[in-house]
């Protein structure tokens, strides 16, 4: 039975906050295109929460009502002795913390897939754009596909429940995401597809690349039978079934039909900055907090603080040929 808090985060638009997704490392074995710059500049180690600081800070977040932690990076599985902090945070499962999981790239999944579902994890995302070798290299800059479709071969075979996340780009791989969408559903995993969002300077234009979700929909549309679906994982798609393939597809909107009324997250960076909004700038550092004297008051005060600085909604947008992106720090740095 699900514990309830004495305290529960609310935000000024009276938004329980139950979900958060806490970044790990900034770090990441892949370079995409949309997400980072090739000579991406990471932060000094120093800079980054300790296991024992992400875990100390978990636990004040599940004191506080957070039902759900998603470990983001950067990839998180890069970050040393990770599974550490994955084994304590699953002890939590059944006292306070419904559950806990995680987004990755894939890289590391065949490494690791056994002890996450050890640990608790049931459910991952693994971000995954195309299954073209020669476009996957030239989106992750990196030769991996194969090391990625090994790394949700070994998911499966642990028993975890896995979702394909997938970034939709204009130009890319737009034309290949019905033929993604099959093959993932024709393995048992759901699909979830994403608006490319103005985070970060990057090499290439992103309005060149980017495509609305309702235009993808009315393709697909063309080719399948898509119901609207009740299904809720808590957080932000809007999911749909396709009779034809037996699968779900979610559909995750930032710019054509933004979620926010109905948001209840908030994201930790690797450095201990709690953003209240991904589209915004506003933030308090909870390292300081924790860093600081009579810690533990001034952790939970800093909790306080910031939910109610939670704004109404975010400001992405994507308008204009050559526009600086909304915001400047990289989807690296709060992992979506």
């Amino acid at each position: 039975m699900t514990q309830v808090a004495a305290r529960p985060l609310i935000d000024g638009f009276a938004r329980r906050i139950s979900y958060v997704r806490l970044s790990v490392t900034d770090r990441c074995d892949l370079r995409c295109a949309y997400c980072m710059p090739e000579r991406m500049q990471f932060l000094p180690k120093a800079q980054v929460l300790s296991l024992e600081e992400l875990h100390r800070l978990s636990l004040a977040f599940i004191e506080r009502g957070v039902r759900k932690i998603r470990l983001t990076g950067g990839e998180p599985l890069v970050r040393r002795d990770v599974m550490t902090l994955v084994q304590r945070l699953g002890r939590e499962i059944g006292h306070g913390l419904d559950e806990l999981t995680l987004t990755t790239n894939g890289t590391q999944l065949a490494e690791h897939a056994s002890a996450l579902a050890d640990a608790g994890v049931r459910r991952i995302n693994v971000s995954l754009d195309t299954l073209d070798r020669d476009l996957f290299a030239r989106l992750t800059r990196r030769d991996a596909l194969d090391k990625v479709l090994a790394g949700i071969d070994a998911a499966d075979r642990a028993g975890l429940k896995v979702k394909i996340n997938a970034v939709a780009l204009k130009g890319l791989n737009e034309h290949e995401l019905p033929a993604l969408i099959a093959w993932a559903h024709g393995k048992g995993h759901d699909v979830t597809l994403i608006e490319v969002m103005p985070l970060g300077e990057v090499e290439e234009d992103r309005f060149d690349h980017y495509l609305p979700l309702p235009q993808v929909r009315d393709t697909l549309e063309q080719r399948w039978t898509l119901t609207p679906s009740d299904h809720k994982t808590g957080g932000p798609a809007r999911y749909f079934d396709i009779a034809e393939t037996g699968g779900r597809l979610g559909l995750i909107t930032p710019l054509t039909n933004n979620f926010c009324a109905g948001c209840n997250r908030v994201r930790v960076t690797a450095t201990g900055q709690i953003y209240m909004c991904l589209g915004q700038n506003d933030r308090v550092d909870l390292r300081a907090a924790m860093r600081g004297p009579d810690s533990d008051a001034a952790l939970d005060a800093a909790l306080t603080r910031a939910i109610r600085a939670k704004p109404e909604r975010h400001d992405f947008h994507i308008d204009a040929p050559g526009a600086a992106p909304a915001l400047a720090r990289h989807m690296s740095m709060t992992g979506g």
